[in-house]
């Protein structure tokens, strides 16, 4: 229903979700010409984990954010007032579609709940194990497979600047605006 709701200009529907990189490619994500040998070159060191948070909204609009580490419930809340802004700013209807993550529904986040809903912002979740419900499933996967495959990075930096290119890049294929929201970093102490 919330499909057609979107189809007919009733409403405005984004699905969200987090995903990671390495500087480390999986082996799983490459592939080679029959009869020649798998081997990828890794750097000496590890690196930390990029995380992503993305909205998308099919045909339309890809917006998402990139943090080193993991996605914290203050990025995601950052992603969530700024949909529900905007929601009030046009006076239209926002649906999200989104898993059950923990910090989806954190006690924090459930306080702003109303706050957002009043502006025009809903959140609506899917079952369990129903990732193949959530299109923006599929973005990571062709951000992986397509655009990040068989690379290996000198460190997170480079990485992320990757990451960039496949999301525009992804845009292009699917002829869809994309955004970077950008998130303060900590000051070192």
């Amino acid at each position: 229903m919330l499909e057609l709701a979107a189809a007919t200009g009733e409403i405005d529907l984004k699905y969200l979700d987090e995903s990671g990189f390495c500087v480390w490619s999986e082996p799983g994500y490459t592939y080679y010409f029959r009869g020649e040998q798998k081997r990828l070159e890794q750097t000496k060191r590890r690196g930390r984990r990029l995380s992503i948070i993305g909205f998308l909204q099919p045909f339309i609009s890809f917006v998402y954010g990139l943090v080193i580490g993991g996605v914290d419930r203050k990025s995601y809340i950052k992603m969530m007032e700024q949909e529900a802004s905007v929601a009030q700013e046009i006076g239209r209807t926002r649906v999200i579609v989104q898993d059950n993550g923990p910090i989806h529904r954190c006690q924090e986040v459930q306080q702003l709940w109303k706050k957002w809903e009043s502006q025009g912002l809903y959140i609506f979740f899917l079952p369990k194990y129903c990732s193949e419900m959530n299109p923006i499933e599929l973005e990571w996967q062709h951000i992986k497979k397509d655009e990040l495959s068989g690379q290996a990075f000198d460190d997170e930096l480079d990485l992320a600047y990757a990451v960039i290119n496949g999301v525009q890049a992804r845009g292009e294929k699917s002829n869809h605006s994309t955004r970077r929201v950008k998130f303060n970093s900590k000051p070192s102490d």
